[in-house]
């Protein structure tokens, strides 16, 4: 079985990669190492250990390139699509730049699949579809019409696209809802790893709001469970398009976060306090009912344990923070 895997040197792409190799698939990887989170570097870092793999393709390129995404998809057997620009913040100065790669980038995923009879396909979503104004906790009936950024607006767009695309033309498609994924080669502009540098270097840890913002925090092995389980599922050929939540059902605070993060590196952190920021919202919580109950998917690792494993990480590569 051979799949398509778009954002391969990402943070959960890499993650993925591995373990569909290690699965036994072949895996063909697409990405355009964009620099807007992080330099190129970090996605190379990333792709060295796959590149060694017998199984393992990498295409540098983009997925707004329709006539890449024709020939790639050729000999598919289903397509990961996990390409995208990230960020909630940055969506902001960048609303028209983001519309474009996850919008029209998923678009050119989907056409291609039509025009290559590819019927299998997982889609990375995101939690941020469901806004600041969904009942907690999250469910994936709740009709996610008012997401609080650009960014989330354009996952929300792809889940319709995605809907679009199985009423016109069949096939299975899961698109899951990623609630604030951590781990090792985590994004570094991310809470949990911005942190975590921070307090490592003695630097001032910005926190905005009060400190009751509550964020579903989940490790990147589940999150690589639940993608895999969804995989599966897409051999039934009248799933249509179908959302699944991939959180860890549990709420944790920003103050918490940071005095998690103090336990596990010894160190205490330097805190100035900020005025919330736009576009983020008071709470993310995960209900997992229809995940645990169609993709027996039920996270395994809790924040103290994780938290304290992507430490361990960190202060492994000091000289790296």
């Amino acid at each position: 079985m051979k799949i398509l895997l778009t954002g391969c040197a990402g943070f959960i792409g890499s993650h993925l990669a591995k373990r569909l190799l290690d699965l036994g698939l072949t895996v063909v990887g697409l990405d355009c190492l964009d620099e807007t989170l992080y330099p190129a570097a970090l996605h190379r870092e990333q792709l060295a250990p796959l590149l060694a793999r017998p199984r393992f393709q990498f295409v540098e390129g983009d997925i707004l390139s329709a006539g890449l995404l024709a020939e790639l998809t050729k000999e598919a057997s289903a397509v990961i699509h996990l390409a995208a620009l990230a960020g909630v913040r940055p969506s902001l100065a960048q609303a028209c730049r983001y519309m474009r790669c996850n919008v029209e980038g998923t678009q050119n995923v989907l056409a291609a699949c039509r025009q290559q009879g590819i019927r299998r396909i997982v889609f990375a979503s995101s939690s941020s579809v469901y806004g600041a104004h969904s009942a907690v906790p999250f469910r994936e009936e709740d009709p996610a019409v008012r997401p609080a950024s650009p960014y989330a607006a354009s996952k929300r767009a792809g889940e319709l696209l995605c809907a679009t695309h199985c009423d016109l033309y069949g096939g299975a498609i899961a698109a899951l809802r990623f609630f604030t994924v951590y781990g090792p080669h985590q994004r570094p502009e991310m809470a949990i790893a911005s942190f975590a540098a921070r307090i490592l270097r003695g630097e001032t840890v910005f926190l905005h709001g009060s400190g009751d913002s509550a964020r579903d925090y989940t490790y990147i092995d589940d999150i690589i469970d639940g993608i895999v389980a969804a995989l599966h599922k897409t051999n039934d050929d009248s799933l249509g398009l179908r959302c699944y939540n991939l959180g860890g059902e549990h709420t944790t605070t920003l103050r918490e976060l940071v005095r998690l993060l103090e336990s596990a590196l010894g160190s205490p952190a330097r805190i100035e306090w900020r005025p919330d920021q736009p576009g983020d919202v008071p709470i993310t919580w995960a209900s997992l009912e229809r995940s645990r109950r169609e993709l027996d998917y039920s996270p395994k690792v809790a924040i103290q344990q994780g938290i304290v494993r992507y430490c361990d990480w960190l202060k492994a590569r000091r000289d790296n923070v």
